[in-house]
């Protein structure tokens, strides 16, 4: 596991410094949308309603549409004025009892693993919730905003669980929960027992998903006769470039120019070394007497002076 979290937990003058880790994982089996004629891959482009063209993430701002059709529209200026959570504390605000917290609210749970040197206060945190059969209610930043959750404990381990705003949960609205409705008492007797005849203890392992154990199957019988194809390498044409395709491309193009400069340069001044010979007289002479190895030589023979006069007048012509 990877902790995707760290901090510490607050209480009093007591400080717990912790891990935090995702306590659920998704098996879903998840599927593409692909063409049935060649096997590739559906995308679907981000096109105006209005002006019909395609708009780059870069254009994108969010909108808000009130009750009255008005549109309210936020860009990243706007964003940055909000207040953003930060820190890394987990602060207790108060310890109730468990049976008053209504499990609708609850949301997301994780898993807090104690540091090195935490394990004594975090094991006292765990130990007296159990034996008061209390939650602790906190407040802690979670993606830069503030999240309510509590601390339960689940066998050794303390979760963190969070939990929706009182807002965030709907009020039922059913008018035909408010009729009067007589219920006898045999039948309410015979609804006890029968939920009586039914009563087991709870094991969750004796649970599964059949929707998905009869997907995997599937998936193994056709790969095991031979049903499958190799998936299509996807093409990428010239005019469905996004915004950071068409950076690289103009990297890349900044790149060869600045090489094909680069050439130039290096070889005007290749071709600009013949055209020392236009230096005035008096400057060859000093030219003359630092000749190179090569030219050394090759110069070299029965009559030296000779090869020199006449490879001279050859520069000059």
């Amino acid at each position: 596991m990877r902790a995707m979290w760290s901090g510490a937990v607050s209480f009093g003058l007591v400080s717990v410094p912790i891990k935090l880790y995702s306590a659920t994982t998704n098996h879903d089996i998840r599927f593409h949308q692909v063409h049935g004629a060649d096997g590739g891959r559906i995308r679907y482009k981000r096109t105006c309603t209005v002006c019909g063209e395609v708009v780059e993430y870069a254009d994108i701002v969010k909108g808000y549409e009130t009750e009255d059709g008005e549109l309210i529209t936020l860009d990243e200026s706007d964003l940055d004025s909000l207040p953003v959570a930060s820190g890394h504390e987990i602060d207790v605000v108060e310890f109730v009892p468990a049976d008053q917290i209504d499990p609708l609210l609850f949301d997301k749970s994780y898993y807090l693993e104690p540091e090195t040197k935490a394990a004594k206060p975090y094991a006292l945190l765990r130990e007296a919730l159990a034996e008061t059969d209390r939650l602790a209610i906190v407040r802690f930043a979670l993606r830069q905003r503030e999240s309510l959750a509590l601390l339960r404990v689940r066998d050794k381990t303390i979760v963190l669980q969070t939990m929706l705003w009182p807002d965030e949960v709907r009020e039922p609205d059913f008018d035909i929960l408010d009729q009067d409705i007589e219920l006898r008492p045999q039948e309410r007797q015979m609804a006890a027992s029968l939920i009586e005849s039914m009563g087991a203890d709870f094991d969750p392992t004796e649970f599964h998903d059949e929707y998905r154990d009869a997907v995997v199957e599937l998936i193994e019988s056709k790969k095991e006769h031979g049903d499958t194809k190799p998936a299509p390498v996807e093409q990428k044409r010239d005019d469905e470039g996004d915004s950071m395709t068409d950076l690289l491309s103009a990297l890349q193009a900044s790149v060869e120019a600045a090489r094909g400069s680069s050439g130039k340069k290096a070889a005007t001044k290749a071709g600009a070394e013949p055209q020392e010979t236009e230096e005035p007289a008096e400057e060859k002479p000093a030219r003359a007497r630092k000749p190179s190895t090569r030219r050394k030589k090759a110069d070299e023979g029965e009559d030296g002076a000779e090869k020199k006069t006449t490879t001279r007048k050859r520069r000059t012509a």
